[in-house]
């Protein structure tokens, strides 16, 4: 178990990706931790990840007991600065944010790089250093003459510029495996297969003989969910799917034959379409609209609960990155997720999230182990909220009927071009946005697609996927051609960050 604390940045996603795919089990949370907190985690180690530094505020509100708790700690980047300044040094103020691959000379004699070579490129920004360095620590990597890394070997403490956290930087694992199985001990224990075991075991604990409601989307995440509840509880679980009249194109004719067919799983199907479309009338602010569908939600299962008995669990598929984007401390850092963020505080069931700690990979190889075909597990992720927050501005059954249609064309075409495994995710937004156009030789006022595809590998970054233009053209032209409505298709080239997968 390896403690990451926050300091609010980026970094800290990438770090637990990092660290879990060593199969060593960690948790981020906010740098403000208490101390009574972090000890009753009982970690092997902490580390204190990179941030942004115009959060002027941290160094107060760390708690200094941390580098007196005798554990192993690894500071990164602003985490470093908060290290130093406590000890009495001191970093410089870089005058630019530019971070690149740096050839760093390292100290081999340090626990930290031991094994690895003398001199390896990292990512950091060159102007970043220690200008003083604290007297409780000496200099164990250096750019050049400057020092941008510093150790204590004796209590086991650490302070890096640069971010060994970064997907793109090979030595950057390697020192991150030093930090864990030479420095802190772990071992290899973070295992779905064990996952999936310990699981079980817990929820039938915590359900007993009771029931449990499902919120059944057919989405990877609250599938996986409901087959791992369904392994430990049987037929005491009823799963309830909601069309909530925000769903893709024969979405729900594909979950009711996969789930009752396939999973002979209990399954209740709710035609809730005018009851969401009423309550999200005159809603535009995206917010907004995460909030009454997540509250929404919560009515239509209590109303299912009245009818069933027993029941007083609510199981769903809340992942860790909804869970980090919502907020850790209850201050949202990107989003409210509907199942997260957007709860309601006066729910009536006890919730049930198997899969609340694990990252969208973790899920799928889970999904996988329990034998739920790569239809299921392999699936486009969709949000939630539906196409909610794919349809910008007031919702109307008008508006989502075109999007659903631009998308079924561009997921057809995707698939028709083999090119649905390698991108992993991409869809279809109707951006609220009317143009001029030309139809048979007259002028029209339409609709506008915007078509986003991309790829990822844990949804905490992403990159814009470049699809081949032929291919590009062919569903512009099908799509302008079959969707009366529209009259103009544009394609979304952006990452994220800065921008969000999602457009809402």
């Amino acid at each position: 178990m390896i403690l990451i604390l926050d300091l609010g940045g980026k970094f800290s996603r990438y770090l637990g990706r990092r660290i879990r795919e060593s199969k060593v089990y960690c948790e981020i949370v906010p740098y403000s931790y208490s101390i009574e907190k972090i000890k009753a985690k009982n970690p092997e180690g902490i580390i204190i990840s990179g941030g942004e530094p115009n959060d002027v505020v941290s160094i107060q509100k760390m708690d200094k007991e941390v580098f007196n708790l005798g554990l192993p700690i690894l500071a990164i980047g602003y985490g470093a600065d908060i290290m130093a300044e406590i000890h009495g040094g001191k970093s410089t103020e870089p005058k630019n944010n530019d971070y690149d691959f740096e050839d760093v000379n390292v100290d081999k004699d340090s626990l930290l790089f031991n094994g690895l070579e003398e001199k390896m490129p990292l990512w950091i920004n060159k102007e970043y250093v220690f200008k003083t360095l604290p007297k409780t620590s000496k200099p164990i990597a250096k750019l050049g003459k400057d020092v941008v890394a510093i150790g204590n070997e004796e209590k086991k403490i650490y302070g890096v510029k640069f971010h060994p956290e970064i997907e793109t930087s090979d030595y950057g694992k390697n020192i991150i495996d030093n930090f864990l199985f030479k420095i802190c001990n772990c071992e290899q224990k973070w295992d779905m297969k064990e996952f999936i075991e310990e699981s079980i075991e817990e929820i039938k604990k915590q359900v007993g003989d009771k029931k449990a409601l499902c919120a059944l989307s057919g989405g990877v995440d609250s599938s996986v969910a409901a087959v791992l509840v369904h392994k430990a509880i049987g037929d005491n679980l009823v799963c309830v799917f909601v069309d909530h009249g925000l769903l893709r194109k024969k979405e729900k004719e594909q979950v009711e034959k996969v789930f009752r067919d396939e999973f002979h799983i209990n399954l209740i199907s709710v035609d809730a379409e005018d009851r969401f479309l009423n309550k999200l009338k005159g809603v535009t602010d995206p917010e907004q609209k995460r909030k009454v569908i997540g509250e929404e939600f919560i009515r239509v299962f209590e109303e299912e609960q009245s009818k069933l008995t027993d029941i007083d669990f609510l199981v769903q598929g809340t992942i860790y990155p909804d869970v980090i984007e919502s907020g850790m401390d209850g201050k949202v850092t990107v989003k409210s997720h509907h199942n997260v963020g957007g709860l309601p505080e006066d729910i009536n069931f006890e919730l049930l999230e198997p899969l609340r700690q694990l990252f969208k990979d973790e899920v799928r190889e889970v999904g996988r182990l329990l034998g739920i075909s790569s239809d299921i597990v392999d699936r486009q992720p969709f949000p939630g909220p539906g196409l909610g927050v794919r349809c910008l501005g007031e919702l109307t059954k008008e508006k989502l009927d075109i999007l659903r249609d631009a998308d079924y064309i561009y997921r057809e075409e995707i698939k028709k071009a083999g090119l649905d495994k390698e991108i992993w995710q991409y869809f279809a937004i109707l951006p609220n946005i009317r143009s001029v156009g030309v139809t048979h030789g007259e002028r029209t006022y339409k609709h506008t697609i915007a078509l986003r595809a991309i790829s990822t590998k844990d949804a905490m970054v992403a990159k814009w996927y470049p699809i081949p233009l032929d291919l590009l053209r062919k569903i512009s032209t099908r799509i302008t051609d079959e969707v009366p409505e529209v009259n103009r298709v544009v394609y979304d080239i952006t990452d994220k960050p800065p921008a969000t997968i999602e457009w809402e």
